[in-house]
């Protein structure tokens, strides 16, 4: 326990209490509802640190028929009709910004990467620079790549000049969750149910991905 007291006596909690005046986009994929649920949790923990948020999903660029093949994405598809789709116009607005998504062959979905092959203007004018980003991912099993995954979304963040705020060992809740440093993850059953219970964990990289943004911010004013 000495190493874990060191680890956690710092003032990340007076950081988070004291947060206000950023904005954040939360921007995910979901085809059965496990990352859009990761996406409201961010949600609710970066409100709690008083910034303001957007959900956001990704455009779906798979067929209708494959939608309507599968009986949870077309459920989760309708359900989520409503939820707005992320444009550039949000990128540029946002000070933070929380990927989620579900792991494809370790790497993330086509969709997901469709939208990011979008934004080299943005890239090109320098629009990106300094943001503050984070990400979590799920995939069936507790190896099936989500590591990877949330590691393939940073290679990205990293060529557009973006501060990644990784979780890290930061707070116990951290392995609660299953101890992934590089963002939260969650393995899926074959019902759609969260194994680990990563809520705690899912409110607090949001509460931290919005301190670093806020530090970077305080920097420059």
């Amino acid at each position: 326990m000495g190493f874990l007291s060191k680890l956690f006596k710092n003032d990340s909690k007076k950081e988070m209490e004291s947060m206000s005046n950023v904005k954040l986009a939360v921007i995910y994929y979901s085809s059965s509802g496990t990352n859009y649920q990761l996406a409201q949790w961010a949600e609710e923990g970066a409100k709690e640190a008083g910034a303001e948020v957007k959900v956001l999903k990704v455009p779906e660029t798979a067929p209708q028929s494959a939608i309507e093949s599968n009986p949870a994405w077309k459920k989760h598809h309708e359900e989520t009709k409503n939820v707005p789709e992320v444009t550039l116009e949000d990128l540029e607005w946002a000070d933070a910004i929380i990927f989620s998504v579900p792991t494809r062959f370790g790497n993330m979905p086509s969709q997901m990467k469709a939208f990011l092959d979008t934004t080299g203007g943005l890239w090109f004018n320098g629009k990106l620079v300094n943001k503050a980003v984070s990400a979590m991912a799920s995939a069936q099993n507790p190896h099936g790549g989500q590591e990877a995954t949330i590691l393939s979304l940073y290679t990205t963040m990293y060529h557009w000049g973006a501060i990644v705020a990784a979780p890290g060992y930061t707070d116990p809740v951290t392995f609660a969750a299953g101890g992934n440093p590089y963002g939260t993850s969650v393995t899926v059953d074959q019902d759609g149910n969260m194994v680990e219970d990563v809520q705690a964990a899912v409110k607090h990289q949001a509460k931290r991905t919005v301190s670093v943004a806020e530090m970077v911010k305080k920097s420059h004013n």
